[in-house]
């Protein structure tokens, strides 16, 4: 199957303006913007055949090409990243498949969140859209309660059934656990990765439809799918020890770049 991974980048975040040309140094002290950290997480994918750069502001398309991304302007009413996808989808035609939404805010990324979907996806056509979950260690789940605590907008959890379909996404930290933990239980609660994987049909009747209640209260377009009764499967990844943390609030810089010092990331 022909594979397209776009990155939507928009300017005007409301939480964090100009977020995708935000400069983080890792390493070797040199900076690169958010956008082309991006880009180099993209094309670490294995299994891709095409990468795109979906923008409508002509500051992150000139700095998409100064680095030689390949990018697909957007209207500047798409309301979310799913919606800018689908407009590259249809921008490009029926060659691809399977179109995969790596959001411009999240370069650590690992390759294999990306290519498990992949696989999922290629392994049963009848999955429509498909999102990668991580189980919470205890460090991550303290740093998720520590956001709301703090009335930051942090991370966001999923909840799912046994075979992986979705039942409920939420910015809270879901589900409630009412009482302590013991040393050896598992914790519940999954970190949703912001990666997707949609089929071309159900990606392009999305950009179609109205927000719903769900998905304008959470923000959170995987609602969306929901509302209108596309199932979204949840794909459990393993970290492998890989430090991972996207790019919500100023706040999030220094964790960033503390990631890629560790990971010796240039």
């Amino acid at each position: 199957m022909s594979v397209l991974l776009v990155i939507p980048a928009r300017y005007a975040s409301t939480r964090y303006p100009g977020k995708p040309l935000v400069e983080l140094r890792g390493a070797t002290d040199v900076p690169r913007s958010l956008i082309r950290r991006s880009w180099d997480a993209a094309r670490a994918v294995d299994g891709v055949d095409r990468v795109v750069i979906a923008t409508d502001d002509d500051r992150i398309a000139d700095a998409a090409a100064g680095f030689g991304a390949e990018t697909v302007m957007t209207s500047e009413h798409c309301r979310n990243g799913t919606a800018r996808c689908a407009a590259v989808a249809e921008a490009l035609g029926p060659e691809h498949e399977i179109i995969i939404n790596l959001q411009g805010d999240a370069p650590l990324t690992p390759p294999w969140f990306v290519s498990a979907l992949v696989e999922a996806m290629e392994a049963d056509a009848s999955m429509a859209v498909a999102t990668p979950v991580l189980r919470c260690d205890a460090t991550a789940l303290a740093g998720f309660l520590e956001d709301r605590r703090n009335g930051r907008v942090g991370a966001t959890t999923a909840v799912f059934d046994r075979t992986g379909r979705a039942l409920y996404f939420s910015k809270e930290v879901i589900p409630h656990v009412g009482r302590p933990l013991g040393p050896y239980e598992a914790i519940p609660v999954f970190h949703h990765v912001g990666v997707y994987a949609y089929r071309r049909a159900p990606l392009l009747a999305y950009a179609c439809w109205e927000a719903g209640p769900l998905e304008t209260w959470e923000g959170l377009e995987q609602l969306g799918f929901m509302e209108n009764g596309v199932p979204v499967h949840c794909v459990e990844v393993d970290a492998r020890g890989h430090a991972f943390w996207e790019l919500n609030n100023p706040s999030d810089v220094p964790r960033i770049e503390d990631i890629l010092r560790s990971l010796g990331q240039p």
